[in-house]
This record gives structure tokens, sequence and C-alpha cells, in this order.
């Protein structure tokens, strides 16, 4: 049994990686011109951010793909296929705006993925409460996160604004279906450890 879920999930994973992603939901920012009076550099800068954005939600897809591998729970195990399902959304707006700036996606998104999708599933073989606050307290670093890189952003970026808005928005929710699902409050040594890791992660992406 657990070996047709490996071979399906390097199937999951090499399409995630290498095949261009679609989205269910518009993109936030459909509805604004595609007008843009954005400089070469104000475009390289943005194109970088949401490089790191991208390489997020690649690891981000990989700790879903992870949590469920051992997950037994069904209610935990839809409202995780939900959050992963809309992270695909994400992934999808992050690699067309990328290229709109004509950015490049990161190199490292084979070895984040790799790592965060055992992460994932050593944190489900633990405890499914410890799995749900992993969750709930990834989420709520995320949308840390996407707050700097809003306050980054050029106010003549609209575009890139919206679809970041609308990933912060997704994010809080995750983080509250988590926590409504009974999730444990993480001990700070180890929300410590995943803060530095994701320091770590923005710095070497937003070069590479």
């Amino acid at each position: 049994m657990y070996i047709d879920k490996f071979i399906d999930e390097i199937e999951v994973g090499l399409k995630i990686l290498f095949s261009p992603s679609s989205s269910k939901r518009p993109r936030p920012d459909k509805k604004i011109s595609n007008a843009e009076n954005l400089s070469p550099e104000v475009k390289k800068k943005h194109a970088k951010l949401m490089r790191v954005n991208h390489s997020g939600e690649i690891c981000a897809q990989a700790l879903y793909r992870g949590q469920l591998l051992f997950n037994k729970d069904k209610v935990i195990e839809k409202s995780l296929q939900k959050a992963a399902g809309e992270e695909i959304d994400h992934l999808a707006w992050c690699e067309e705006r990328i290229d709109e700036l004509s950015g490049k996606t990161s190199v490292l998104n084979p070895i984040l993925y790799l790592g965060s999708i055992g992460i994932g599933g050593i944190a489900s073989i633990i405890d499914k409460k410890y799995n749900l606050g992993f969750l709930a307290e990834t989420e709520k670093q995320v949308s840390s996160h996407l707050d700097k890189h809003l306050d980054e952003l050029s106010k003549y970026d609209v575009k890139t604004k919206k679809i970041l808005e609308q990933m912060r928005l997704d994010e809080h929710q995750h983080e509250i279906s988590a926590k409504e699902l009974g999730a444990t409050e993480l001990p700070k040594p180890i929300k410590k450890v995943m803060g530095i890791t994701s320091k770590i992660m923005t710095t070497l992406t937003y070069k590479i």
C-alpha cells in the first residue's frame, strides 16, 4: 500500500517541479490593466521576490504531500487537500508573474521539495495534533513573510500586490483551519528552528 503511495508521490513531485502549474481560480489581478510602467530595476527585484514566494509554494506543496502520506484522519485529510489545492493556485500565479517580470524560478526547488516532503512526513507520523500545529505555524510564518514582501513592493506594481494579498489571505485561513481542527502549539525551540530554516531558504532563493 505504502509502495503505491510512494510511487504516486514521485509522479506528483515531478509534475509539481517540472510541469507548468494551472490554477482553478482566476488570478487576483485579472481585472487590472496589463499596462505597467516598471523600471528594469523594479522588475528585477520583484521577479526575485516572486521567485522566493514560488519556492515557498514548492515547499508548501511538499509539506502537504508529506503530511498526507501517513495521515489516517479523514477530516484532516480533507482540510489538507483543500489547502494544497489553493497552494497550487499560488504556485501557478507565481510562475506566471515571474515570467511576466522576465525572471526565473529557483534551481534549488528540487532540493527544497525533497526536504519539505520529508519534514511533512515526519510531522504526520509523530501525532496528528502536532501535525496540525506544524501546519498552523508554517502558515503563520508564511503570512508574516508575505507582509514583508508587500512592504517592499513598488506602489506601481499593483498586479504583484494583488496576487500576494490573496495568497496572504489564503495562508491565514489555512492557519485558522488547522487550529480549529485541534492544532497543538509547537514548542518555542521548534518555532525558532523553523524561522531560521525559512530565513536560509528565502535568502538563497532570492539569489539563485
